[in-house]
C-alpha cells in the first residue's frame, strides 16, 4: 500500500513537472507576429531589388520627358558681343562726281542678338519613334517593378504560413519531449529498482532519442523560417529561442 502511494505521488509530481516544462516551452516559442499585411508592406520598403526597380522607373520617366522636349534644341536665341579696336571704312560721293574714302580706327563695343529656328528632317521624322521608345521603356520598367512586388508578396505569404505551421509543430514537439523526458526518468528509477527489464529500458531510451531528434529538427526549421522572415521584412520580432528550452 505504501509502495503504491509512493509511486502515485511520484507520478503526480512528474506530471506536474511535465506540465511546467511544456508551459515554459510554449511561452518561449509563443511569439506573436505582426499581421500579414504589415509584413508585406515592410518587406516592400526593405527590399533592395524593389528600390532598384523604382529608381529605374524614375530614370525612364526622365528619359521620356527628355524625348518630348528634344526638338526644342532646334529653336533658340543667339547673342554675340565683341570689344576691341576696329578699322572702319566709309565712302562719300560729292554731287555724284567725286568719291572720298575715309579710314578710321576706334575702340568699340559691338553686340548682336538674334533668334534661330531649324528643323532637321531626321529629327522631324524620328521624333515620334523616340517618344514611343521612351514610353515603352518606361512601361517595361513599371511592369518589372510590379512583377518584383508580386513575387515578393507571394514569397512573404508562403513564408508566413510556413512560419506559423512550424511554430505549432515546435510546440507539439516540445510537449512531446517534456513528456518523454519525464517518462525516461521514471523508467530509469524503476530500472534501478528492478521493476523494468533492460529491454523495456532500451526501448524507452530509443523513443526519447527519437523525440529529441524530432524536437531539434523542428526547432531548426522554425528558427530558419523565423530568420528568413526577419531578413525579408527588416523587422525584429524578439528572440526565437530562450534558455528555458529543454536540452
Amino acid at each position: 500500500m505504501l509502495s503504491w502511494l509512493s509511486t502515485h505521488f511520484i507520478q503526480d509530481g512528474k506530471a506536474q513537472q511535465t506540465n511546467s516544462e511544456a508551459t515554459n516551452l510554449n511561452e518561449a516559442f509563443d511569439i506573436r507576429f505582426p499581421p500579414l499585411a504589415d509584413l508585406i508592406d515592410s518587406a516592400m520598403k526593405h527590399n533592395d531589388m524593389i528600390r532598384f526597380r523604382d529608381k529605374g522607373i524614375a530614370v525612364k520617366e526622365a528619359s521620356l520627358e527628355s524625348a518630348k522636349t528634344y526638338w526644342w534644341r532646334n529653336i533658340g536665341l543667339q547673342a554675340d558681343t565683341r570689344y576691341g579696336t576696329f578699322d572702319n571704312f566709309s565712302t562719300n560721293i560729292d554731287n555724284g562726281q567725286s568719291t572720298s574714302l575715309f579710314f578710321t580706327n576706334s575702340k568699340q563695343f559691338n553686340y548682336g542678338v538674334g533668334a534661330y529656328m531649324k528643323f532637321p528632317v531626321y529629327d522631324l521624322i524620328n521624333r515620334k519613334n523616340q517618344i514611343k521608345l521612351a514610353r515603352s521603356e518606361l512601361e517595361q520598367a513599371i511592369s518589372l517593378s510590379d512583377a518584383q512586388r508580386d513575387e515578393l508578396e507571394q514569397q512573404i505569404i508562403r513564408l508566413y504560413n510556413e512560419l506559423l505551421m512550424k511554430q505549432k509543430i515546435l510546440k507539439i514537439r516540445s510537449r512531446s519531449l517534456g513528456n518523454a523526458k519525464v517518462n525516461m526518468e521514471m523508467t530509469e528509477k524503476e530500472f534501478r529498482n528492478g521493476i523494468v527489464a533492460v529491454t523495456e529500458y532500451v526501448r524507452i531510451s530509443d523513443i526519447v532519442h527519437r523525440v529529441e531528434t524530432d524536437y531539434e529538427i523542428a526547432k531548426a526549421e522554425f528558427n530558419t523560417a523565423y530568420m528568413l522572415m526577419e531578413n525579408l521584412t527588416g523587422l525584429r520580432f524578439g528572440t526565437p529561442t530562450k534558455k528555458s528550452d529543454i536540452k
